[in-house]
């Protein structure tokens, strides 16, 4: 615990119960010394029997070292769960000795009838008091009437709304927009004070005119930009897509692709690696790593992290979207770019992460574009499930990706599993075919990772936006 500042110490009533809930003590540096006091004390004889001896007494003081961090447990103590059962006369009986398996058990270990126990999944996140400060009833005069609900008058329960003014179209939308909103025109031009702005925009305008669809990570893997600003940009050159085959995708302004055939190939397929016993491997045995994992939510027993500073319009006009930071290791011109596996799909290649947003032309097989063409020309009608492909396209396709992830999973598993050193090896590999570089260009690339938010994709750039 000393050695992780975040950390926060913890202190267990009952060390051997696995239900004792601990509280924590917070860390706080101090400039203090310990000391070493020793009292001794030497009676003194007296002629006189009748008086009291008085104890000689004689103190020893000696500096032990310096302490520069002190734990104080400065909050309440949790609730306790014990694992007891209360019988019908009110006696309370343990069942530390049925629920617990100290030692490989049988069968009808597993299989005895018990009462129902179920300890508490969370306990309380803090463990400081706070006041909430409730607001008291307001008194009306007589005759007064609440006004209908509409969404003028409710208080979301959401976040208050960013203003990047992008545009969001759903797939039954008779209408697209051919031009953005006049706010984000004005936040462009507000914000695009520098030459490398302006290339920025140019180079995104050039994307859009060679491909009218783009996700948002394939535009961070072609073009260098500043995530901040990208937000601002994107709304300013195309609309969002929130339903349909093209949904999470940001579509040309003009560009209508629900009347356009070949529009097919920038159709997004949601795909999730398969893992599981009948795969060949657990979860916990996958090479791609997860996005995220609930190891990494604040607990209680962490300090919570510092709040990265908020870019904010002056620093954005002082090309911080662009330059970068001084010192970096990347240039400027691919300081914020992300690797090409991020958007792109490709045989003997494992993804970077185990759910992954591709559009159709971004799967370089020749297997799977054979899937997608098969209607080519005869293209009668746009659904909403499967675009301008044939019915269950995305299943086909699914199941030929992952066949090719299981086949390269399983011609490495023996060097996996066999031993500690070769199944390092074997990770290392499997990590760099998955577009992962070495640990220090990964450390520079954590903070524009491409989801920062969500399990999914689209709900996490949605939220950017509303």
């Amino acid at each position: 615990i000393y050695a992780d500042p975040a950390k926060r110490l913890e202190l267990y009533f009952r060390p051997k119960d696995p239900y004792c809930h601990p509280v924590c003590a917070n860390r706080f540096p101090t400039s203090t010394m310990l000391l070493r006091v020793r009292r001794r004390s030497r009676k003194k004889k007296q002629l006189d029997t009748e008086e009291q001896t008085q104890p000689e007494v004689q103190f020893e003081m000696e500096i032990l070292g310096i302490v520069t961090t002190v734990y104080k447990f400065q909050g309440m103590s949790d609730f306790q769960y014990l694992a007891m059962h209360s019988g019908p006369d009110g006696k309370q009986t343990s069942m530390y000795d049925k629920v617990l398996m100290l030692k490989p058990e049988k069968e009808e270990f597993f299989n005895r009838e018990l009462p129902l126990y179920i300890p508490p999944p969370i306990f309380s996140r803090l463990d400081t008091p706070i006041d909430y400060f409730y607001r008291p009833d307001i008194q009306h005069r007589s005759g007064y009437n609440n006004p209908p609900v509409s969404g003028e008058n409710l208080i979301g329960l959401s976040r208050a709304r960013r203003p990047h003014n992008a545009i969001f179209v759903n797939f039954d939308d008779e209408e697209i927009p051919a031009k953005p909103l006049d706010a984000a025109v004005q936040t462009w031009k507000k914000v695009c004070t520098n030459p490398v702005d302006k290339k920025v925009e140019e180079e995104l305008r050039k994307l859009f005119e060679v491909r009218p669809v783009w996700s948002r990570n394939a535009v961070k893997a072609n073009i260098s930009v500043h995530p901040d600003k990208l937000k601002l940009l994107l709304p300013y050159l195309a609309y969002y897509m929130l339903t349909g085959p093209w949904r999470s995708l940001w579509v040309r302004f003009g560009y209508d692709p629900r009347k356009h055939p070949e529009a097919k190939i920038y159709q997004v397929l949601d795909f999730r690696i398969r893992c599981g016993m009948k795969y060949g491997y657990a979860p916990n045995d996958m090479p791609v790593k997860a996005k995220r994992s609930t190891y990494n939510y604040s607990l209680p027993i962490t300090v919570k992290k510092q709040v990265s500073h908020t870019v904010s319009v002056h620093d954005l006009k002082q090309g911080l979207g662009t330059a970068g930071a001084s010192g970096a290791k990347k240039p400027p011109s691919s300081r914020y770019k992300l690797k090409e596996s991020i958007y792109i799909f490709r045989e003997g290649a494992l993804p970077p992460y185990r759910q992954m947003f591709y559009q159709l032309c971004d799967l370089n097989v020749e297997s799977l574009q054979k899937i997608i063409h098969r209607n080519d020309g005869t293209e009668s009608e746009c659904t909403e499930r499967d675009g301008w492909c044939l019915p269950k396209t995305s299943d086909d396709l699914r199941d030929s990706m992952s066949l090719m992830i299981k086949q390269i999973i399983r011609s490495t598993r023996p060097a996996l599993f066999s031993n500690t050193t070769s199944s390092e090896d074997c990770k290392e590999q499997l990590a760099y075919e998955s577009g992962e570089d070495e640990e220090d260009e990964e450390e520079e690339e954590e903070d524009f990772k491409p989801s920062d938010g969500s399990e999914n994709e689209m709900e996490t750039e949605i939220l950017d936006y509303v």
